[in-house]
């Protein structure tokens, strides 16, 4: 019997042990994170071959993504070059801005092919509401703002992050319904 496994993908310098992505996975032993060979380089392709890789692991079943900051761009970059990938949905949360990596015209201009939701902030330093609520359009994602809140990172005050928690479960149980119908 198949599976419905969380996968977390961190952004720049990984996300430390008071962060919310690593309080998440600690809530889900059967959690997978990416891990970067070089976590302070961000390189796109790079990083999004490594969640490729990391999609290998043994065992059958379907993936729930959750990504944060650069993570969001490796992760969009994957989902573009692989449309047949075993993540049915994502959770996309404070995106960096592709520009200031340039990376923009490496990323997907169009709809993923999977459902996502991209949760952004007024003040985040790394990506403008404006440019998130574009990125959202273009890709599809279900937006959320939460006001200011940062880059959703410990130094924004996000150890536990319950809605993130309560985006994984809901979409745990829609891929499990899913594999089952």
């Amino acid at each position: 019997m198949s599976t419905t496994r969380l996968l977390i993908i961190p952004g720049l310098h990984d996300s430390g042990p008071a962060h919310w992505q690593t309080w998440l996975q600690a809530r889900h032993p059967d959690a997978r994170r990416v891990v970067q060979r070089d976590f302070a380089r961000p390189d796109l392709q790079r990083w999004a071959d490594r969640i490729a890789s990391t999609l290998e692991t043994p065992g059958e079943g379907e993936w729930v993504a959750v990504a944060h900051s650069f993570g969001v761009l490796a992760l969009a970059r994957h989902l573009g070059e692989h449309p047949h990938s075993p993540i049915r949905e994502a959770l996309l949360v404070a995106p960096a801005s592709p520009d200031k990596f340039g990376v923009a015209e490496s990323l997907p201009q169009h709809r993923l092919q999977i459902p996502t939701a991209l949760i952004a902030s007024q003040n985040d330093p790394w990506m403008s509401l404006a440019l998130a609520q574009r990125w959202a359009g273009r890709w599809g994602s279900h937006l959320t703002n939460l006001g200011r809140a940062g880059h959703i990172n410990t130094e924004s005050g996000y150890g536990p992050f319950p809605l993130a928690q309560r985006w994984v479960e809901a979409a745990l149980a829609r891929v499990a319904r899913t594999v089952l119908a």
